[in-house]
């Protein structure tokens, strides 16, 4: 008799900064799987605010104490590979509207073209935090506003020191 597989799922994203809805995704994907894997990856497109090992810090502290099998990984390759190199089952993906839709149905489609044995899996973002988008958080932070709603206190305090310590929203990273 075989052990039984084990199923692990990778949960992409570039979490700059780590929002309440990417919270979200994590304690519910990490309910689908054995092992969730938090792929933190750098986005040459996207302006970060905070360096990638900033980034790591902030989503394993933020995640200590998610229930279940969490780990917290870097990467810097397609997302398929760094799927395969983990031994994922499944690609973890938050939705909060259409938009996101058209973009991921798209991506999901290439991944499968790339490596048809891992699946990707959508899951909706709760109603009261599908507004939250970590390019908003970072917009309304420079201007002054209030984003405690919108992500834990520690990464508001982050985000507020180093928009106050640079004067704008491009950090280190």
């Amino acid at each position: 008799m075989s052990a039984a597989k084990h199923r692990i799922g990778v949960y992409p994203g570039t979490f700059d900064p780590l929002t309440l809805g990417h919270l979200d995704i994590i304690r519910r994907g990490a309910k689908l799987v054995d092992h969730l894997v938090i792929g933190v990856t750098t986005n040459a497109s996207k302006s970060p605010m905070f360096s990638l090992p900033e980034r790591m810090e902030m989503v394993m502290r933020e995640t200590r104490d998610v229930p279940g099998n969490v780990s917290v990984v870097a990467f810097d390759s397609l997302l398929m590979d760094f799927a395969e190199r983990e031994g994922a089952s499944m690609i973890v993906r938050g939705l909060r509207a259409v938009a996101d839709f058209e973009y991921e149905y798209q991506m999901a489609g290439m991944n499968q073209q790339l490596n048809d044995r891992i699946e990707t899996v959508f899951l909706m973002a709760d109603v009261s935090l599908q507004p939250i988008a970590s390019r908003l958080v970072k917009e309304i932070a420079i201007y002054g506003g209030d984003i405690s709603r919108f992500v834990p206190h520690a990464v508001r305090d982050q985000v507020v020191e180093r928009i106050n310590s640079t004067g704008s929203l491009r950090g280190v990273g």
